[in-house]
């Protein structure tokens, strides 16, 4: 039967269930609460009812009867996606992964947010789920700059008009600042676009709505992690150091 929550000495220590099979790189914490409701998650030999529960690092947590290793600290990596490739576990049309594609010597990762299949460039990697949904998060304001190249008339004027944000067919987006980089003829330039929300294909959209079409689209940076001269395909991970550094708020929430 499954056990019906209730206060305990685990109460006021260690960390929610979610929280924790999220750092185990299992799921998102989302997705470790709906598991919990669907009774997959045990905890000392009990199943959980509800995800209002609390385990240490001395607690037997198991998934669909799998134990849960104890957690490693958390690590991230910038890998250059190329083009072609879905940034999924697997992908019911057949297409190339990211998953598929990256080093077979990288522990357990998931992605920080995604990238559609012809997008390239910087996508953050991490073996904690948790600290990609921090990074996810629109309001922790990470900035994501992308170079994209684009087929017709640019006016820049128009461009600076998205700084004020814009509706398209009822989806509110944020500030977007875009400039023009260069010019390529008569039609054809490449611009510089800043995004911090990342709605699904977001500069796409826009740039439709600019009469520009997108033909080439490149994240460059995501928030202090730079893309820099890391080759196609390449993973190399952020130093420790770097990473306490730039998200010491994720390493003391409670």
């Amino acid at each position: 039967m499954p056990q019906t929550t209730t206060k305990s000495e685990q109460a006021n220590k260690g960390e929610r269930i979610a929280k924790y099979l999220a750092r185990a790189g299992i799921c998102s914490r989302r997705d470790a609460e709906k598991m919990i409701l669907e009774g997959r998650v045990k905890v000392d030999g009990n199943i959980l009812a509800s995800p209002a529960f609390n385990v240490t690092e001395a607690s037997a947590v198991l998934v669909d009867g799998k134990s849960v290793a104890a957690r490693e600290p958390a690590r991230l990596w910038r890998y250059h996606k190329p083009a072609g490739l879905v940034t999924t576990a697997r992908d019911p049309q057949g297409r190339p992964t990211v998953f598929e594609n990256l080093p077979k010597n990288l522990p357990r990762v998931v992605s920080v947010g995604r990238l559609d299949l012809t997008t390239e460039g910087l996508l953050l990697l991490t073996n904690d789920g948790a600290l990609a949904r921090h990074l996810e998060l629109p309001k922790h304001g990470w900035m994501r700059h992308y170079r994209v190249r684009v087929h017709g008339t640019v006016n820049e004027a128009r461009l600076k008009k998205l700084e004020g944000g814009l509706v398209l067919e009822g989806v509110r987006y944020g500030p977007i600042k875009a400039t023009l980089e260069k010019a390529q003829g008569a039609s054809n330039a490449w611009l510089e676009v800043g995004i911090r929300e990342g709605k699904n294909r977001e500069i796409r959209k826009v740039m439709e709505h600019m009469r520009l079409t997108v033909t080439r689209l490149i994240r460059v940076s995501f928030g202090p992690f730079p893309l820099a001269k890391l080759a196609p395909g390449a993973v190399e991970e952020v130093p420790p150091r770097m990473m306490r550094e730039q998200l010491a708020d994720f390493f003391t929430e409670p």
